[in-house]
């Protein structure tokens, strides 16, 4: 009892002034004075609130997405301008959210690649969002150029297993490689609607508190960074068994 007084304590004493105004003054002063002598005592107090804290602003932050995937649902899934890879019929559907220069976004290529081989009913809606710098952005407009041409899958492989810069030769060259017409690629990449698609993307991403890339949102889950192939097939299968 004592030590669960003493972390309620240390959460009004780091809370702010919001909790801290409800005590008088003299009691504010008792409270720190404990404090003062258990932390002298046992400085892991503080770490226990600490981490209490923290473990709340993921709760609030991870119910706040939550609450984010469910209102941008149609945005998110059922956007017939979005590219799909897998099957567009899976009944899964994972949205993900990536920049053609991000090393991890590489990372998670292959595990995703290897996925779609395993389980062919899965739907990967793709969300470019070019976060990375100017080079991004060429990239992602050459994606989506290359989707008119019905060439997304294979110049997004493509670019994925780059290993050095996509400079604009390479994506050209890359882009020629794989079947799509370049110069064709090229005039569409100024289309003002390419634009206005990599800028409804990231305020999408913005709005789902996304703060980097990879990431991928399954079911009313967002889970930020590339993870193994075990824990994608674990999420797919909750997915899959919460929406029979």
């Amino acid at each position: 009892m004592r030590r669960a007084f003493l972390l309620a304590a240390a959460g009004i004493v780091t809370g702010g002034r919001a909790m801290a105004q409800a005590f008088t003054d003299a009691q504010r002063e008792e409270i720190v004075s404990i404090l003062r002598d258990a932390l002298r005592r046992d400085p892991s107090i503080l770490r226990d609130a600490i981490g209490a804290m923290q473990e709340a602003e993921e709760r609030d932050r991870a119910g706040a997405q939550r609450s984010a995937i469910v209102a941008s649902r149609d945005a998110l899934f059922n956007d017939p301008a979005d590219p799909v890879r897998g099957n567009p019929r899976g009944d899964v559907t994972i949205v993900e959210f990536f920049d053609a220069r991000c090393p991890y976004c590489k990372r998670l290529h292959a595990e995703m690649a290897d996925l779609l081989r395993r389980d062919r009913n899965i739907r990967v809606v793709m969300k470019d969002i070019p976060i990375l710098g100017p080079q991004s952005v060429v990239a992602s407009r050459a994606l989506l150029a290359a989707q008119r041409q019905g060439k997304y899958v294979e110049l997004h492989d493509a670019l994925m297993r780059l290993r050095g810069e996509p400079t604009d030769a390479l994506i050209r060259s890359e882009a020629q490689r794989v079947g799509v017409d370049a110069a064709r690629m090229v005039r569409d990449m100024d289309d003002a609607a390419i634009q206005q698609r990599l800028d409804a993307n990231l305020r999408l991403a913005r709005s789902l508190q996304i703060e980097g890339t990879p990431a991928l949102v399954i079911g009313e889950t967002l889970i930020p960074g590339a993870i193994p192939m075990a824990q994608l097939e674990r999420l797919v299968a909750e997915e899959r068994q919460r929406r029979r």
